[in-house]
């Protein structure tokens, strides 16, 4: 049985899967693809690459996919990672014995292909402070919801994009999976936000960088996910209506998240 069991949903993806996970995984380490329907040769790709292929037989979106996924998997750790993620292997060992003595949602420091950093990290998911951070990058600024962790740093974080988070499978049955309600998009701040009201933490881990060729399909003009986005934004901000303006409710009802995430960022500063 393997210690690790890694999750990719694809959708399409046979070019991205050759570039990223080429020459597959070791054979300690289970990897699960799982198939929403794709038109091209993602199957085929996925299966010469060493993955074990589920076959949903349509798109069933990001977070029922993982479910199908976690469903099947024999590790006793659990890593979601995107298709267009290098997984690096060697870091697992160390990986899971953070998660045996502390255990947590993990997410490697995500790197883009020129080795900067990504801000995968998160500050708390409110409306106005998404809102706010989108009208600054959008003229070359830098807002505090925003958190790229420094090299061997371990930082508390709300929340932790989908791209590549970790945790023991018991962790994430026990959190209940992930909501099948969000097709695309916020589902990731919603299993985060799950956790830390459960007492399990969210951390990013600086000392161990993965790359990540990131492309979010909500900042171009495509319409159909706007409207993904949109939807999830709605059933998320429902679910915790305390994080659309923020401020002392919003604190009071995530005390411990915001207690850990403050004390952890301001010893790092």
């Amino acid at each position: 049985m393997s210690d690790w069991t890694l999750i990719t949903v694809a959708y399409n993806s046979a070019h991205t899967l050759r570039d990223h996970w080429a020459p597959g995984p070791p054979a300690d380490v289970e990897w699960i693809v799982v198939d929403n329907d794709s038109q091209d040769d993602t199957v085929d790709v996925a299966q010469q690459l060493g993955a074990r292929v589920i076959r949903v037989g349509e798109n069933v979106g990001f977070a029922r996919a993982n479910n199908i996924g976690l469903r099947h998997a024999n590790g006793r750790f659990v890593g979601f990672i995107n298709p267009d993620v290098r997984v690096k292997y060697e870091d697992l060992p160390d990986l899971g014995r953070h998660l045996d003595q502390d255990p947590a949602i993990l997410a490697p420091q995500l790197l883009n292909p020129d080795s900067s950093r990504q801000p995968n990290g998160r500050g708390a998911p409110i409306l106005a402070t998404k809102m706010r951070n989108r009208l600054l990058r959008s003229r070359g600024l830098e807002g505090s919801y925003l958190l790229p962790v420094k090299d061997g740093t371990i930082r508390s974080v709300w929340w932790a994009t989908g791209a590549a988070l970790l945790a023991t499978k018991n962790i994430i049955n026990r959190l209940g999976g992930w909501d099948e309600r969000y097709f695309l998009y916020h589902e990731d701040s919603d299993i985060c936000m799950r956790a830390w009201r459960a007492g399990i933490a969210v951390k990013v881990v600086g000392t161990h960088m993965w790359e990540h060729s990131w492309a979010r399909e909500s900042a171009s003009l495509k319409l159909r996910p706007i409207l993904h986005e949109l939807r999830s934004s709605l059933i998320f901000y429902r679910s915790y209506p305390q994080l659309i303006f923020g401020g002392p409710l919003a604190r009071s009802t995530f005390r411990r998240t915001h207690r850990a995430v403050t004390a952890d960022w301001e010893s790092a500063s």
